[in-house]
């Protein structure tokens, strides 16, 4: 004997339907909220963009997917209180520089990461950015005193006092607590550039590499920094290109000389040689190889090159 089947009622139908619709919303939910988490966001229109730059325009860039870690987060001995906050490349002495924020240090390292001498900086209270300028010249940004001072290391030098240079006023920021961070030395355009930490913003300020800075600072018009906040800055020597780095974002983004958006590279676990997600990139630098160097805090120690 035949079984009859239930009847579905227009009523029951539409239940059912807004149970799998309720559904299909908290999975959208979930993977926007997993999205927004892992900052897909920001990378997604990066990657789309790439897609359409030519052979010839990647030779001319830095093309940052084609890095690879070859020293993945090396420990900094004896400053996992210090927080390595940024870094950057003296071309003379073949070494890098880089500042403790919290506890204030200027160090010098070797390109492979070992620590070559440690000096206290007397003064500073939260010295997060750093560059190497001409002539033994070294720009150190204090984001808690929004101040920028230019110092003189060479091979003697033990400790620094920010009496003995010349501090420049960096002026207020929208958020004072997340002013400015960051900066470069951009020898070919004679200028420094600075960046402001959040809402991420660049600005310039004039200068022939010297102790004396021209004017005043400049803000500019980018729209293309798509990241949630602004780390470090560095200036690739071969190509001119900026170099942005977002700890938030765990983002690497190259933009070429008017400013607009070339390549990225994601700092996350899995991708481009790091092994585990890089837990707070605060410095970046490159040398005149191409050579690609970053500090995380609290004390770790990247350095990356490109793949033939």
């Amino acid at each position: 004997m035949a079984v009859p089947l239930p009847t579905v009622t227009p009523k029951l139908r539409s239940r059912f339907a807004l149970r799998w619709y309720s559904w299909l919303l908290l999975a959208g939910v979930i993977v926007y909220g997993v999205a927004w988490a892992m900052h897909w966001d920001d990378r997604g229109v990066l990657w789309m963009l790439e897609r359409f730059e030519t052979p010839a325009e990647r030779q001319e860039s830095v093309w940052l997917p084609d890095y690879h870690a070859v020293i993945d987060g090396k420990l900094l001995p004896g400053m996992e209180k210090d927080e390595a906050s940024d870094v950057a490349y003296n071309p003379q002495t073949k070494t890098l520089f880089s500042v403790m924020g919290k506890n204030p240090f200027l160090v010098e390292l070797s390109l492979q990461g070992d620590v070559l001498r440690k000096m206290p900086l007397n003064g500073w209270e939260n010295p997060e950015g750093v560059t190497v300028m001409e002539n033994g010249l070294i720009a150190v940004v204090d984001e808690r005193q929004h101040s920028l001072t230019i110092v003189k290391v060479d091979a003697t030098t033990q400790q620094l006092n920010k009496a003995d240079f010349p501090v420049y006023d960096l002026g207020p920021s929208k958020d004072q607590n997340k002013a400015f961070e960051a900066i470069t030395w951009d020898k070919r355009n004679q200028q420094l550039v600075l960046g402001e930490e959040r809402p991420p913003a660049l600005f310039t300020w004039k200068s022939d590499g010297s102790q004396t800075l021209a004017g005043d600072k400049q803000k500019l018009a980018s729209t293309e920094l798509d990241m949630r906040n602004l780390s470090a800055l560095a200036v690739d020597p071969r190509t001119g290109h900026l170099l942005v780095l977002s700890a938030d974002s765990h983002l690497l983004l190259e933009l070429d000389e008017k400013g607009e958006q070339v390549s990225f590279m994601t700092l996350l676990g899995g991708f481009n040689g790091i092994k585990n997600t890089i837990p707070r990139a605060e410095g970046v630098t490159m040398d005149e190889n191409g050579t690609l160097y970053m500090v995380s805090e609290p004390n770790l120690f990247y350095r990356f090159e490109k793949q033939k």
